[in-house]
């Protein structure tokens, strides 16, 4: 035991990685989540300098996702050849700098463009994390530590929110546009974050100079009791294992049509928020800084009781149900500033899934394994993330509104539900199963 403080080593080591590594990967993905959707806040003066049309907006929105998504299993590897530390950090520096390089748009082929490499910069980052999580945590606290990492999603509204109302101000000075001032100041903290995770992180818990040899055993201790062995298996072959495993697709599935509906919103939220309310864009971006700040506590509360209960696809499958009828009402009864307020509210719905719902992913494969399992989950979802908004633009410029697009995609909402419906009756993973404890199959997948 602990002495100090009356704790075994186990949670004396997952207490120092909870305070110590937790809020260095949520700060670096909240970063990460403004750079990819702060085009948002500068849409309505961006496309009308440089004369986009709503369809070609929402294929420059969407144009991020297809890079990243093609880059998604490969940069996974990478961080596994080569550690998450040099590997997390190199993704951040790069994404940073194309970031900023956003304010030198000037056409349709320049914002195509930067919209794709910025893609490819940060693929990785996200599965990456996940699986850099289930290397520290065990699966009874990982759906709330992934929690207290993804408090960076609803955060970054916050925060996105509260700086887009002071930068879009600063119109003119310098030369320099709102929305270009907009970008290259929200994308310095990314470059520095590399630094941090450069010198901070280390790869794994053996690495860590700050647990001691009790912490680090336990660690290790409790990471192969859950997963009946250690880790074997490399390139195509843990692939193979992982490609042929049929709940990582159902989850894809789940995951590209939750995204497609998320970001089909989110990418035009700020301006259709506008137009609903009469607000200025500055009020706007401070009415969705207090809905990120609701998102948090949404999330955070859903983990926890997740975890406590030792429950996963419950605390997906409600939400998930809930974010389709507010999707059908908002579209069917798109006017006035209460329809706006939904909206506002359907992002704080939906970041309450993801701490469940990516410990689902987690748990489907084990070990190394774990880490392709997620980048192919994610791989589906950002390809959802393409569809959205390129979606959501077309039924704008094509019906001349956005009511249509929105309540189309509660349909989305409804096949993921289904989707969670059929890994229930598949026998998903859930920890509460005593034969969990033993894994009968290969070392690197679940049974």
């Amino acid at each position: 035991m602990d002495a100090g403080a009356g704790r075994t080593p186990l949670e004396s080591a997952l207490r120092k990685a909870s305070w110590r590594l937790l809020p260095l990967l949520g700060l670096g993905y909240l970063v990460a989540y403004m750079d990819r959707v702060n085009i948002s806040f500068a849409a309505e003066s961006m496309n009308r300098d440089l004369h986009f049309t709503p369809e070609v907006y929402g294929l420059g929105a969407g144009l991020f996702f297809i890079s990243y998504a093609l880059l998604e299993i490969p940069s996974n590897g990478l961080l596994l050849r080569v550690g998450a530390r040099r590997w997390l950090a190199r993704i951040m520096f790069t994404w940073g700098l194309l970031a900023a390089g956003m304010m030198l748009v000037r056409g349709r082929p320049s914002f195509y463009g930067m919209r794709l490499l910025l893609g490819a910069a940060e693929a990785g980052y996200f599965p990456g994390v996940l699986y850099y999580i289930s290397l520290w945590f065990p699966a009874k606290q990982r759906a709330r530590a992934i929690g207290w990492f993804y408090i960076a999603l609803p955060l970054s509204s916050t925060v996105m929110g509260v700086a887009a109302g002071w930068l879009l101000r600063l119109d003119g000075a310098r030369g320099l546009r709102g929305w270009q001032w907009l970008f290259l100041v929200e994308a310095l903290p990314a470059v520095m974050l590399s630094a941090a995770f450069w010198f901070r992180l280390p790869d794994e818990p053996a690495n860590a100079k700050w647990l001691n040899e009790s912490e680090r055993e336990a660690v290790h201790a409790a990471l192969i009791e859950q997963r009946g062995s250690v880790d074997a298996g490399e390139g195509w072959k843990l692939l193979a294992g992982v490609l042929r495993e049929p709940r990582v697709w159902v989850l894809g599935v789940y995951n590209f049509c939750a995204l497609a509906a998320i970001y089909g919103v989110t990418f035009f939220l700020p301006t259709l928020v506008g137009q609903l309310t009469g607000l200025s864009p500055a009020r706007v971006g401070y009415l969705i800084a207090l809905s990120g700040v609701l998102g948090a506590w949404v999330m955070l509360a859903n983990a926890s009781h997740s975890d406590r209960t030792m429950e996963r696809r419950w605390h997906v499958l409600i939400p998930t149900l809930l974010l389709a009828g507010m999707m059908l009402l908002a579209g069917v009864h798109l006017r006035g500033a209460g329809v706006g307020l939904m909206l506002l509210m359907l992002m704080v719905v939906f970041v309450a899934i993801l701490g469940p719902l990516n410990v689902l992913a987690t748990e489907v494969c084990r070990g190394r394994a774990a880490a392709l399992a997620v980048a192919t989950y994610n791989m589906c979802g950002i390809l959802g993330g393409f569809a959205g908004p390129y979606w959501m633009g077309w039924m704008r410029q094509t019906t001349g509104g956005y009511a249509i697009g929105i309540g189309s995609l509660c349909g989305a909402w409804l096949v993921a539900a289904g989707c969670i419906v059929w890994l229930t009756m598949a026998r998903a993973v859930n920890v509460t199963d005593a034969r969990e404890k033993t894994v009968n199959a290969a070392p690197e997948l679940a049974d």
